[in-house]
């Protein structure tokens, strides 16, 4: 057992080691004897030598993680902020002293801080990732033959469309949605399947609750059809019970178009909804129109 006098002159002897540069391995070997935790205890508030500061991309994150040591801020609390390993945290820091503890309330508060702003530029990375893989799909499809636009528009109806069912026949085209692109995709579908956009009638369908004079306009531009060809909107009554998502300058409802004189149409859309939908491997041919 080392006495108070002894300890404190391996303390001096451990510090003036390392003003010269040794390194701690070098220390303990010179020391003999001495535990790394001890060497640690020892050189605590000591900076490193120079020597063992090697300059890397990461000098500014390094930089980064001793000022908020400083501000005594934890190693989970770093990671969460600077986005590095706790390790390479622990390897920057260790020489600083340990901050004193905090509150619950504080650790929880700058762990979430941290925490916050890690996600708001790691979402701005995942975002341009994912918006590239958008473009990079988009181009693999390139321009669409007219075969493809009537096996896409066939598909978007069989999903959206107004169809025959058992206990009530239907006999006209309807189509309804509110995504823009899919209003603008049916309208090119039914100038390749050759129906005048004359024979188009539209309603727009939204709440009560809404801005229905810019929904109506909005649509409007999304169709460039004539106004003429609008009917009344159709109003849903808003029940205040519900708490609705689909509200702001975002919302203009649904758009329903309705095709004149449309019966052989429809039966087209069956026909062709029935060949896409067939199972190649499937030797039995559905023979009647699916419902």
């Amino acid at each position: 057992m080392r006495t108070k006098e002894e300890f404190d002159r391996l303390r001096e002897r451990a510090i003036a080691l390392r003003r010269e540069g040794k390194s701690r391995t070098e220390i303990q070997a010179i020391l003999g004897g001495v535990s790394r935790s001890t060497l640690n205890e020892f050189l605590q508030g000591v900076p490193p030598p120079d020597w063992t500061r090697r300059p890397n991309a990461k000098d500014d994150l390094r930089d980064k993680a001793r000022q908020l040591r400083t501000e005594g801020l934890n190693y989970n609390q770093i990671t969460a902020r600077l986005g590095v390993s706790k390790s390479s945290v622990s390897l920057w820091v260790r020489d600083l002293p340990t901050p004193p503890g905090l509150s619950y309330e504080e650790n929880r508060r700058r762990s979430a801080e941290g925490a916050r702003r890690y996600w708001e530029e790691e979402r701005k990375v995942r975002q341009a990732h994912q918006a590239n893989e958008r473009i990079a799909a988009a181009a693999e499809i390139g321009e669409l033959t007219l075969r493809e636009i009537l096996i896409a528009g066939a598909v978007a109806y069989w999903c959206e469309g107004a169809k025959s069912k058992p206990h009530r026949q239907h006999y006209c085209v309807v189509f309804m949605n509110s995504d823009p692109g899919l209003i603008r995709l049916f309208l090119r579908f039914l100038d390749t399947a050759g129906i005048p956009r004359t024979d188009l009638v539209f309603t727009v369908c939204i709440h009560e609750s809404g801005d229905v004079a810019a929904a109506q306009k909005f649509w409007l531009d999304v169709t460039r059809a004539n106004s003429e060809q609008f009917n009344k909107p159709s109003l849903k009554r808003h029940n205040p019970k519900t708490t609705r998502k689909n509200v702001g300058e975002d919302y203009h409802g649904c758009l329903r178009i309705g095709v004149h004189r449309s019966s052989v149409l429809l039966r087209k859309i069956e026909g062709w909804a029935q060949a896409i939908m067939v199972d190649p491997t499937d030797e039995g041919q559905v023979s009647n129109p699916p419902s």
